[in-house]
């Protein structure tokens, strides 16, 4: 029987993981098929539960729904809990497995796709909500020299580092684990800023102090649309050198996800390629 899987959200209908995974599927040989699920914001246990007893496989789980997936799973990978967010469900033998494959998607866009060295890299992460709290874990696995957290709310971004600090510390790496706010930036640099703040889906960009960006540095923004957004906009202003918008990320955490479930690992180079060709006509 073909092994059924979907991706569950709402609003779904604007999803691209369906073709991203039928494009998976198809170049891994894989019998499997791959829907968009609307899920009911009062009844999404309910919608998982009967999705997995009609024989289906696993779920990617996106907005707004994360959190309440982090609660339904009976177990959680260590990327999950740190993330405190699941955005990939597993079903096995009647037990429901959540991990989270965004910040491997973004280490994987970063360092393979951009070709970017994140080891002894200073790097300064924008927001401090359920985005940023899930890549600071790989992020810190790839041993920076610093990553500093940066909010609006400056107590937001001290609790995110006040809580993996002692993860940082356990590590090894002697990374510099920063939490502070947009105006406690001025003076100083960095080689990778990312953006894991919603700005740019509101037409707008945090307000950075100039002078950010070191020598060759890269700006990346986890939101993705045509053209430059307004975070990327800004950056090229203050000096970045390498501009990425959050497309393969999105590529990236799907590919993760599809080796999770099926064992192997696809390659997302003509998936994103397409993926952009698209976007850069629309």
């Amino acid at each position: 029987m073909t092994d059924r899987y979907a991706v569950i959200g709402n609003p779904i209908a604007h999803s691209k993981s369906p073709r991203i995974h039928a494009a998976f599927a198809a170049q891994t040989g894989q019998d499997m098929q791959y829907d968009a699920l609307l899920g009911r914001l009062d009844g999404f246990a309910e919608t998982v539960r009967d999705f997995a007893r009609n024989g289906g496989r696993g779920l990617n789980v996106t907005i707004p729904f994360k959190l309440e997936a982090h609660a339904l799973a009976h177990e959680r990978s260590a990327r999950a809990e740190a993330a405190r967010a699941v955005n990939t469900l597993v079903f096995e033998q009647g037990r429901i497995i959540g991990d989270n494959t965004d910040g491997a998607g973004l280490v994987q866009d970063l360092t393979h796709n951009l070709g970017l060295t994140l080891k002894g890299a200073r790097i300064l992460l924008l927001g401090a909500g359920g985005a940023a709290r899930g890549v600071i874990l790989p992020l810190l696995q790839l041993a920076p020299t610093s990553l500093c957290i940066a909010n609006r709310t400056v107590a937001r971004a001290q609790e995110l580092q006040h809580e993996f600090a002692p993860r940082a510390t356990s590590m090894g790496h002697n990374c510099a684990l920063i939490g502070c706010g947009y105006d406690d930036l001025a003076g100083q640099s960095f080689d990778v800023v990312i953006n894991a703040t919603a700005a740019s889906l509101s037409d707008d960009a945090p307000p950075l102090p100039a002078g950010l960006y070191a020598p060759h540095a890269a700006a990346y923004d986890m939101v993705y649309g045509k053209g430059r957004t307004p975070f990327l906009q800004q950056a090229a202003a203050d000096g970045a050198e390498i501009l990425a918008d959050g497309l393969g990320m999105l590529v990236e955490q799907a590919a993760e996800a599809f080796t999770l479930w099926r064992g192997v690992r696809p390659n997302t180079a003509p998936v994103l390629q397409t993926l952009r060709a698209e976007l850069s006509v629309s």
